[in-house]
């Protein structure tokens, strides 16, 4: 949460992670308000930049930026998990591995990924509960889920969408495929 009520522009671009001339902008636009000292220097209320921040889908007031390069791969199977993060490697992403939805929840919190890659039937947890609860908490809420499933149903598919899943890739898939997904989920698409 953003700390003080009355921010400089300078101070407000560093909650968002923005530049001051894009911010500038904004404030120019009537996108962000803004009042203006005597001086000629623009402030902003903190109540206004938060508004600004969820209309635009900007991350939670600096508290939880993922990386979108970290991917967390959440797959129960040994030979997936290795050729997922043969893949992503190769394309410059930076992996992490969960065996399990227990597992996936603990590494969300230390590893910060931008996009879960997410099997739908595992032991335990499964991808279904995985995702309710990822997409059920507003610090959770932003990251990306790509869920995969070699049991390629109509009820499964509109299960895992339902639950708040990005996009769903049926098993097996093609690599130039699944590489396209997760490069359009990562710059803010959802194919």
């Amino acid at each position: 949460m953003v700390t003080k009520e009355i921010l400089s522009l300078p101070q407000a671009a560093r909650q968002t992670g923005l530049n001051r001339v894009t911010l500038w902008n904004y404030v120019k636009s009537g996108d962000l308000k803004a009042h203006t000292t005597p001086g000629g220097h623009y402030r902003i209320l903190t109540e206004d930049l938060e508004a600004f921040m969820r209309k635009k889908g900007i991350y939670p007031f600096g508290s939880y930026q993922p990386e979108t390069k970290k991917i967390l791969i959440v797959d129960d199977d040994p030979a997936t998990q290795g050729m997922l993060t043969k893949i992503m490697a190769r394309h410059g992403y930076q992996t992490e591995i969960a065996g399990d939805g227990f597992e996936a929840g603990a590494k969300v919190v230390q590893f910060k990924p931008g996009l879960l890659i997410l099997d739908l039937i595992m032991p335990g947890m499964d991808g279904f509960e995985v995702c309710r609860k990822i997409k059920g908490n507003p610090q959770t809420s932003h990251i990306k889920i790509l869920a995969i499933s070699g049991y390629n149903t109509d009820e499964n598919r509109n299960r895992i969408m339902e639950a708040g899943a990005d996009r769903y890739l049926p098993k097996p898939f093609k690599n130039d495929l699944l590489v396209e997904y997760v490069k359009a989920l990562l710059n803010g698409g959802d194919q």
